[in-house]
């Protein structure tokens, strides 16, 4: 058996009202307790227009309910564990007006900034995956970090949500150029990194970012935080300890969030620069 995770928090997780996660939000943090989890924040898929990716987020009319579950969760834990409020928020050009009024219409610790589309195309959908054949690989990681770079530099996000979400079922990047014109941005934009270990259950079998990116990160300053990605309590705190060793073995720095300020470890007293 792997070693339990200790100290670490969980910041990258779904309930059940984006309509494809299962597991009440309460199940979600007793399975955190279990793992010996610090605490967790829960970053269920954000609303956006009624026109955008419908099946796959909370509506609108939902938020409040999410909001109002998670802070149940928070008082039922209090003083066993720490649970914050998220959210994992889209960049899509055309809908910054809109994700930047939700994220103001709530006290949010911590917001992940993701992308999943390319123009209609939804990437990372195992639906969809046989678009990838009709692709130039060297042209779609090109447009994918074009709009990672974007997200960064809209000022929204807390983090980049998996950085290299395109090599989910085994494409991977054939160059990499973009990839550290992005990281370049984040970097710049004082944001952090998701590191999910949602990437070890995928196709690829290998945690976001690669290892490659890990390296360039760290050289750029940027701080990662730990997310399981998780959509059933089971995988809560998903191989932390496997993350965890990596990280430190790669001098990484791993920060939580709360109300929005950048934190080290667990118990740091404030932003850090």
């Amino acid at each position: 058996m792997p070693p339990r995770p200790s100290g670490l928090y969980d910041c990258h997780l779904h309930t059940p009202l984006c309509g494809h996660a299962t597991g009440a939000p309460r199940e979600y943090a007793q399975a955190a307790l279990d793992a010996g989890l610090a605490g967790l924040c829960f970053t269920d898929h954000a609303p956006m227009p009624a026109w955008y990716d419908a099946p796959w987020r909370m509506r609108l009319d939902q938020l409040q309910e999410y909001v109002d579950g998670v802070r149940a969760v928070q008082a039922e834990f209090a003083g066993r564990l720490d649970v914050r409020l998220g959210l994992e928020a889209d960049f899509h050009p055309g809908t910054e007006r809109f994700v930047e009024g939700l994220l103001t219409a709530h006290d949010w610790d911590y917001v992940i900034g993701s992308v999943h589309y390319l123009g209609a195309w939804g990437f990372d959908n195992p639906e969809f995956v046989d678009e990838y054949g009709a692709r130039d690989l060297g042209g779609l990681y090109t447009d994918y970090y074009a709009l990672i770079g974007g997200a960064a530099r809209s000022g929204l996000f807390d983090s980049i949500g998996h950085l290299d979400l395109p090599k989910k079922f085994g494409h991977r990047d054939p160059g990499g150029a973009a990839a550290l014109r992005a990281l370049d941005a984040v970097a710049e934009a004082g944001l952090s990194l998701d590191f999910n270990t949602a990437g070890w259950r995928k196709p690829v079998a290998e945690a976001y970012p690669a290892p490659d990116l890990v390296a360039e990160a760290v050289n750029r300053g940027i701080g990662f935080v730990l997310g399981s990605d998780a959509h059933q309590p089971q995988e809560v705190g998903f191989r932390f300890a496997d993350a965890a060793a990596l990280l430190e073995g790669m001098g990484a720095r791993v920060v939580t969030y709360a109300r929005r300020v950048r934190l080290v470890g667990d118990a740091a007293p404030g932003p850090q620069p």
